[in-house]
C-alpha cells in the first residue's frame, strides 16, 4: 500500500490531495516554485522540496526535478493533480521507471489521449460519435464559424472562435503560441463550432481488473473563454431527455476501454438541445485523463472520495462490480481573481480575507446539504501572475437543484472576499438567473443574457452609499479609538457648531461624498433624512434607515474599505485630500491592466495608429492580453521591448490622439 504521495501540483488541487492522505493517513510531500514559497499547500504538507525559478517551464513542468524530489522526500507514489504533468505520458514513464507508484492511468492510454487529433479517430473507430476535424490550410467560408484547438490543451488555452475567414490566419498563429507557452507543444487544429452546445461530461473510474464505472455526468456548460465557471450533477438536459444518460454511459465506457483506462478519467462530449425541448444528440470532445476540477460535484452526489479511489486503483484493489448511485444535486462555482466587466482582466495581488458563511467542510464530501470550500489561498495569501487566478471552488449539495442554486447564491452573496476584484457578482447573478433556474445554459449563455448584464454589482446604488456613509462613521470610531488626547469626545466635536465632516470614496459608480454632523440630537448627514445611527465602532456600524435596522461590517486595508452586509457587498477606495502629482499619467497612455511580460509589439514611435488597433501584447496568468490603442493618432512613446517585465499601471506606451481639422 501507498506510504507517502508527493503532488506535482500546486495551490487548491494540491491541498485537495492531501486532505483525503491525512485522513487515510498517508504521509504528504509537496513541491514549490520560488513564486509559491509561503502558499498554503507548502506548509500543509509533511515536507516540502523547493523547485527553483517561477515559471512553470522552469518548476511544475519538470518532471525529472519532480522525481527527483519525491526521491529526496522518501515518497513512494506520485499524484499529478490537473494541469502541468497530469496528462504527460512520458512523465508517467519517468515516475514508474523511477520505481515509484503512478496515481493515474497507464502511459500508453495517456498518450492515446493526448492528442486530440488522434484520439477522435480512435474514439470514431470505438463507435463513439465524434465532430469531424478539419484542417487548419483547408477551412473554406462554409465550414464558418470553426473553432481552433490545441491539440495537447485545454482549460481554454490555445482556442479560438474564428467567425471571418481573413481572421483565421492572425487567430491559428496566436492560439500556436498560447498552445506553446501552455503545454509545449504548437500543434492546433479546426472543428465545427456549435454556437450553442451544451458540454457534458462523464466520470469514469476504471480499476486494473476490467471493472468500469460510469460514475454520474455533469453539466459544464457555463463558460468564459472556453474554461468552465460554473458546473453541476447532474445535468438537467440529460434529466429532461429519455435515454440519453443511458447513451452517454454507454459511449463513456467504449471510450475507457477501448484504451484499457484505468483510474479517474472523464470523457467530454458536445451535446445539443435544451432542457426543455428533445434533442440529446452528442459527439466526442476529448477524454480528460486526471482527475477534473469539477471532481466535486460528482463526489457530493455519490458520496464517493474519488482521491480515494484513485489510491486504491493505483494500488492494485478492485473496485465493486457495480458503481453507486446518485442523489441530490450539486453546483459549483470557480471564483476566479478577474474583472468579468472588463474582458475577464485577470487580477493579483493579495488576499486579506476569504469567508464563507455557512461552510460545512473543506476538501471533503458533502453527505448531507451544504457548502464545501476548496480553496488554494487563505487569509494573507498573494496571488501571483505565474498561474491560473482561480482563488476556490465553492460548491453546494442539496436535495434540488433550486435548492442548491439558492444555498450556493446566498453563501456567495454574504461571504467576506476582500483584497482582489472577483467574479463573485456574475457568480451570484447566474445562480439566480431565471435561464440558470429553468436549466437552459449553454456555451453562449454570457452572449445570450448579456455579460454587461450579468457582471453587474450585487449592491445598488444606494447601498454604496449607505455603506459609504457606514465606512465614514467607521472610520470616524477608529479615529477615537486611537486618538491620544480627548479620545471621549465625538469624532469632529467643535465647542461651537462647525462645517460637517467630509469624506469621500470612490465606488464602482464613481466618487461617493459622505458630509455628516455628530451632534447632541444624533447623526446629521446630507442626504440622508431616513437614517439614523443606532451604534458605530471601528468594524461594525448598525443604521436605522427607514424603520429597519441595517448592519454593516467594515474592513479596511489601507485606502481599500469592504463593507458587508445584507443589502450587498461593497469595495470603497478612500480618497485622498490631494492628487500626488507623480501619479498623473500624460493623456492617450496605455497602462498594463495587470503584472506580465511583454510577447510583441505592434507599432513604432512615429506610427500613425487607428483606434483599437493592438499595440502590445501582454502574456500572463497563462494567457495572451491584447493593448489596444485608446484612439487614433501617432505613437509617440513606447516604453517597453519583447521581454519586458511590467507592473499593473505602468505606462507602456502613449498615443497623441489626431484633431479634427481645424480643431486647435
Amino acid at each position: 500500500m501507498i506510504q507517502s504521495v508527493l503532488v506535482a501540483n500546486r495551490g487548491e488541487i494540491a491541498r485537495r490531495i492531501f486532505a483525503t492522505c491525512r485522513r487515510s493517513g498517508i504521509g504528504t510531500v509537496a513541491v514549490f516554485s520560488d513564486a509559491d514559497a509561503l502558499s498554503p499547500h507548502v506548509t500543509e504538507a509533511d515536507a516540502a522540496v523547493r523547485l527553483p525559478g517561477n515559471s512553470p517551464a522552469d518548476t511544475y513542468l519538470r518532471g525529472d526535478l519532480v522525481i527527483e524530489a519525491a526521491l529526496l522526500a522518501g515518497a513512494d507514489a506520485i499524484h499529478p493533480g490537473y494541469g502541468f504533468l497530469s496528462e504527460n505520458a512520458e512523465f508517467a514513464r519517468a515516475v514508474h521507471d523511477a520505481g515509484l507508484t503512478w496515481i493515474g492511468p497507464p502511459a500508453p492510454a495517456i498518450e492515446m489521449m493526448g492528442s486530440k487529433v488522434e484520439s477522435k479517430k480512435l474514439m470514431a473507430a470505438a463507435g463513439v460519435p465524434v465532430l469531424a476535424e478539419l484542417d487548419p490550410d483547408a477551412v473554406t467560408e462554409a465550414d464558418l464559424p470553426v473553432l481552433v484547438k490545441a491539440s495537447a490543451g485545454g482549460g481554454g488555452r490555445g482556442m479560438r472562435v474564428v467567425r471571418e475567414l481573413a481572421d483565421l490566419p492572425e487567430q491559428l498563429e496566436g492560439a500556436r503560441r498560447e498552445a506553446q507557452s501552455a503545454f509545449g507543444d504548437p500543434t492546433v487544429f479546426c472543428e465545427r463550432y456549435l454556437e450553442t452546445g451544451r458540454h457534458i461530461e462523464v466520470q469514469v473510474m476504471a480499476d486494473r481488473h476490467g471493472t468500469v464505472w460510469a460514475v454520474g455526468e455533469r453539466e459544464c456548460s457555463i463558460q468564459r473563454r472556453h474554461q468552465k465557471v460554473v458546473e453541476e450533477a447532474p445535468s438537467p438536459l440529460v434529466e429532461a431527455v429519455p435515454g440519453m444518460r443511458e447513451r452517454l454511459f454507454e459511449a463513456a465506457r467504449l471510450a475507457a476501454k477501448a484504451i484499457d483506462y484505468e483510474g479517474a478519467g472523464t470523457v467530454e462530449f458536445l451535446a445539443t438541445g435544451r432542457a426543455d425541448t428533445d434533442g440529446g444528440d452528442f459527439f466526442f470532445l476529448e477524454m480528460n485523463t486526471r482527475l477534473q476540477v469539477e471532481h466535486p460535484v460528482t463526489e457530493c452526489t455519490t458520496g464517493l472520495d474519488l482521491v480515494d479511489l484513485q489510491l486504491e486503483v493505483a494500488s492494485g484493489l478492485a473496485l465493486d462490480a457495480d458503481s453507486p448511485a446518485v442523489s441530490g444535486h450539486s453546483i459549483e462555482v470557480r471564483l476566479y481573481a478577474e474583472d468579468p466587466a472588463q474582458n475577464w482582466q485577470p487580477q493579483s495581488g493579495p488576499v486579506h480575507r476569504l469567508a464563507l458563511p455557512g461552510t460545512a467542510v473543506e476538501f471533503d464530501v458533502l453527505r448531507t446539504p451544504g457548502i464545501r470550500l476548496d480553496s488554494g489561498v487563505v487569509d494573507g495569501s498573494t496571488v501571483g501572475v505565474h498561474y491560473d487566478p482561480m482563488l476556490a471552488k465553492v460548491i453546494s449539495f442539496s436535495p434540488t437543484r433550486t435548492q442548491a442554486a439558492t444555498r450556493l447564491a446566498t453563501a456567495l452573496g454574504r461571504a467576506q472576499i476582500h483584497g482582489l476584484r472577483t467574479n463573485r457578482d456574475l457568480l451570484v447573478n447566474v445562480l439566480r438567473h431565471p435561464a440558470f433556474l429553468v436549466g437552459d445554459t449553454d456555451t453562449a449563455f454570457f452572449d445570450t443574457h448579456g455579460l454587461d448584464v450579468l457582471a453587474q454589482p450585487l449592491a445598488s446604488v444606494e447601498t454604496e452609499r449607505l455603506s459609504a456613509l457606514a465606512a465614514a462613521l467607521a472610520d470616524a470610531a477608529h479615529n477615537r479609538d486611537v486618538a491620544t488626547v480627548d479620545s471621549t469626545l465625538p469624532s469632529g466635536w467643535r465647542n461651537l457648531a462647525s462645517a460637517p465632516q467630509c469624506k469621500t470614496f470612490t465606488g464602482t459608480g464613481g466618487d461617493v461624498e459622505i458630509r455628516y454632523l455628530l451632534t447632541r440630537y444624533g447623526l446629521k448627514a446630507e442626504g440622508f433624512d431616513d437614517v439614523s445611527l443606532v451604534s458605530a465602532t471601528a468594524r461594525h456600524v448598525a443604521l436605522d434607515v427607514a424603520g429597519l435596522r441595517r448592519s454593516f461590517e467594515v474592513s479596511r486595508y489601507g485606502d481599500d474599505v469592504f463593507v458587508d452586509s445584507a443589502l450587498g457587498p461593497v469595495c470603497l477606495h478612500a480618497a485622498p485630500r490631494f492628487t500626488d502629482p507623480s501619479a498623473v499619467v500624460a493623456e492617450g497612455s496605455l497602462l498594463a491592466p495587470m503584472p506580465g511580460s511583454v510577447i510583441r509589439v505592434g507599432a513604432a514611435v512615429g506610427d500613425a495608429v487607428t483606434a483599437g488597433q493592438p499595440i502590445v501584447w501582454l502574456e500572463a496568468m497563462k494567457m495572451e492580453h491584447t493593448i489596444k490603442a485608446p484612439a487614433s493618432g501617432v505613437l509617440t512613446e513606447l516604453s517597453v521591448t519583447v521581454g519586458t517585465q511590467v507592473d499593473v499601471g505602468t505606462v507602456l506606451a502613449v498615443v497623441e490622439a489626431a484633431h479634427a481639422e481645424g480643431e486647435s
